[in-house]
């Protein structure tokens, strides 16, 4: 009886160690990744090398089974990656943000602080993209995310 018990009890460790392995492995399946990249040059070599970037983040966890939630934050000089009037990548936000590619999962900010300083310096408002959302600092919002555990990237 004795050794039954045993055999019962390391059977039972065994089922439990296999479970736990299968959930760890469902939950690391299950993961979401969440990154944030930083514009601040006005230079479509930078603008593009970032929304490829972004793309291969997604596909790369798409392929995996892997969610990925992806903010781009523009401020400084890298506004202009967002103005509606000066956008050298405005046609391809609008592309990657409406074919399905990115549901929810891509966003853009752009600075509310910037916008101020050129809209005094050009002395008329400026108009961001509708793919974008405004924070009142780019630096503050990637520094939030960073607490909130996303990874950051600067190209």
């Amino acid at each position: 009886m004795k050794r039954l018990t045993s055999v019962v009890a390391a059977a039972g460790v065994l089922v439990a160690a296999v479970m736990l392995s299968f959930s760890a492995h469902a939950a690391e399946k299950g993961k979401e990744h969440r990154i944030v990249f930083q514009v601040d040059q006005n230079d479509p070599t930078v603008m593009n090398l970032v929304l490829n970037n972004v793309q291969n983040v997604v596909d790369y966890y798409n392929k995996k089974g892997e969610a990925a939630q992806v903010e781009v934050v523009a401020y400084g000089p890298g506004l202009n990656m967002l103005r509606e009037d000066k956008s050298p990548v405005k046609d391809r936000i609008a592309r990657m943000t409406k074919d399905g590619t990115f549901p929810s999962s891509l966003r853009f900010s752009a600075c509310h602080n910037t916008m101020m300083g050129m809209e005094k310096k050009e002395g008329h408002p400026i108009q961001i993209i509708s793919e974008a959302k405004i924070v009142p600092a780019g630096v503050v919002r990637i520094s939030e995310l960073q607490e909130q555990g996303w990874s950051y990237l600067r190209p």
